[in-house]
Order: structure tokens, then sequence, then C-alpha cells
């Protein structure tokens, strides 16, 4: 393997993540072309981007150390690694193999899906509101879970499915009525604003006609929490981000040459509205399989893939790094939503909703100070 620098003026900047078609007068951020196999094979690497990636890596998994250590049952770090190993006092392998675990495992996979998620929908409306939250995705998700709960009374199965089909079938009718001629961000985005709100709107009038305990049970299960977390929802969550991550980053680097504008993506090869739909179906249902164990919640995917490029200082698509970011925002506010109050435990999407809006309040703030707001 050996490294090179990158000349200036290549394309090597799109490939690491960086603006695609940028102007030839815009300073080229710094690269480097690794090239392995005797030079047969090549690709370019920004080290800030490989820094911060890396860093947000052992950032969670000081999280994940941490999260399996700490509780009204506190475990020292060595005793966590011996239970993970199958050793030490019957406690410790019960509070970190069978309740802290899996618990973890959730909040690391759910967080992951949800920021790829993310950064998927922001690409293709080029648009920082193009979030499963706001245009509609995770309001179809909630609201096939919700139904399946209340009108059928369904299984943790059940409920799952229905999350799905909720947030796929959503995704459908918002390409469909958002698409003329292509999809315009700014069209996904309204088109997608206003189906949420009808969905919203079919979603209490379903918890109006409910039982009361049928009603309550879908009102912890809407604000979103990771108590009671299990191997299943690891297995579940694990299952559909095995099938769906994949078919997402094998797409990255269309998604990267459509942000330069769709005819010259069309000139490029790139069949533009097939990689829209399957793009947007993935991610639909990476978003719905994420909620389905976890309830909807909120701002992970909006924050994330905004707060990576912030860091990495690159305007293209990263969906790894939206993963990652996801994964440790989600980490850190389940964490924060277990000790808090301890030892009452919060709802981890309270902590996500005051973790989010702080963020937009200060993107608002910051705006406003640049004048660009």
């Amino acid at each position: 393997m050996t490294l090179t620098p990158a000349r200036p003026g290549t394309g090597s900047d799109a490939a690491a993540g960086g603006a695609p078609g940028a102007p030839p007068g815009r300073p080229r951020r710094f690269t480097r072309a690794v090239r392995l196999a005797g030079g047969r094979v090549s690709f370019a690497v920004r080290p800030r981007v490989a820094a911060v990636y890396g860093g947000l890596l052992a950032a969670t998994v000081v999280v994940f150390a941490v999260s399996l250590s700490v509780g009204e049952y506190a475990i020292p770090l060595p005793r966590v690694l011996w239970a993970l190993a199958g050793e030490g006092e019957r406690l410790d392998l019960f509070f970190v193999r069978d309740v802290r675990l899996p618990r973890a495992w959730v909040a690391v996979l759910v967080g992951a899906a949800l920021g790829i998620a993310g950064a998927v929908f922001q690409s293709i409306s080029r648009n920082p509101l193009g979030s499963p939250d706001i245009i509609g995705f995770t309001g179809g998700a909630s609201t096939g879970a919700v139904a399946v709960i209340l009108v059928f009374g369904g299984s943790v199965l059940q409920v799952s499915l229905g999350a799905v089909v909720g947030g796929v079938g959503t995704a459908v009718v918002v390409y469909l009525l958002a698409f003329k001629q292509g999809v315009q961000g700014y069209r996904l985005v309204l088109v997608g604003i206003g189906i949420n709100a009808l969905l919203l709107a079919v979603r209490d009038y379903l918890m109006t006609r409910a039982e009361l305990t049928e009603a309550m049970t879908a009102h912890i299960w809407m604000i979103g929490s990771l108590n009671g977390s299990g191997w299943g929802e690891v297995v579940a969550v694990s299952i559909a981000a095995a099938v769906l991550v994949p078919v997402v980053l094998a797409l990255g680097p269309r998604l990267r040459l459509m942000e330069m504008g769709e005819q010259s993506a069309r000139g490029l090869g790139v069949p533009v509205q097939g990689t829209q739909v399957t793009v947007m179906l993935a991610a639909s249902a990476l978003t719905g399989a994420a909620i389905a164990v976890s309830g909807p919640i909120s701002f992970i995917a909006l924050a994330a893939p905004q707060l990576v490029r912030r860091l990495a200082r690159t305007n293209g698509t990263a969906l790894l790094g939206a993963g990652l970011m996801g994964a440790l925002l989600l980490a850190v506010a389940d964490l924060i939503a277990q000790q808090a109050l301890a030892p009452t435990q919060l709802p981890v999407g309270v902590v996500t909703a005051v973790i989010g809006g702080s963020y937009l309040i200060w993107v608002l703030y910051r705006e406003w100070r640049t004048g660009h707001a």
C-alpha cells in the first residue's frame, strides 16, 4: 500500500465526500490517494475525514462501555469485560449480558440507521430539512405501528411490520405526488410536510377512538424509548441494517453525482429516477425498522448528517459519517436518559428532542450572526 498526495484540481474531493462540482477556482481540500495491489486499486482519503470518523467510532465505543458499567447496580469496567467473556458473578452476568448489552446495541444500531436515512433524504432533497422527521416518513411508520397496536392489537412482530409498511408506503405516496419531470428538493419537502400533517391527524384520531389501556400503550411507544429492549430487538434491527445499509452505501457514489444536478448526473450515466426510487425505498424501510423497535425518536436523522459535515468540513453526502454520528448521538442520549433522574428512567425521545431543539436554536443563532437569516 502506498500513499501519495492527490493532485489539486482532480475529482478526489467528490470521491472523499467533498463538494462535487466545485468551480475550478475553488481551493481543493487536502487529500491523499491510497493505492493497493500494485496500483491496480486506488481511492482518495482525506485525513480530516478519516480522523473525524475515527473519533466518532472511538467516542461511541467509550459511551458503549460506560453504558454497560453505570447504573443502580454499578459494575467496574474490568468486571464488565469478564462478564462479556462469560465469567464473573451471576449478577454481573445478568445486568451486563441480559439487560444493558442489548439496550446499548439497540441504541447504536437505531442511531446509525436513522443517521444514514437522514443523510439519504437530505441528499435527495438537497435541503437540510429533508429528514424523515420532517417529510413524513417517520410519521408514516409511526402511524402504521399505532394502527396495528390500536386496531389489531398486534404483537411486536406485527407492530414492526406495520411500521415498515407505513414508512415505505408513505415514501411511495410522497414520491409520486412530488414527481413532476423529476423530483425537486423543495417539492419533496413541501409534499412531505403536508403528508406528515395528514398522517398525524389519522394517528390522533385513532388515539381518540382507542380504549384507555391501548391508548396509553401507543402513547408511551410514540414518545420513543429503549426501555425494555432485548435481544429480539437487536436481531430485528440488525437484520434490517444488514440488508438495507449495503444497498444505500452502494448507491452513495450516485447520490454524490446527483448533487451536481440531475442533468449533469444523467450525462455521467446515472439513472436518476431509478436511483431515487431505490434509495428512498431502502432508506424508508430502514427508518421503519428502526422506529419499530424504539418508537419515533426525533432529531437524530435531522442533526446527524449536518453535524458530521460540519466536523469533517465536507459538503457532499457522508452516509458512513452520518451513521457513526447517529450512533453516537443516540448512545449518549440513552445514557443521559438512564442516569439524569436515576433511578427513574426517561424516554430517550425526550432527551433527543431537547438535544435536537438546542441544535436548531444554535443553527438559527449562527445564521443570524453571520447575516444569512
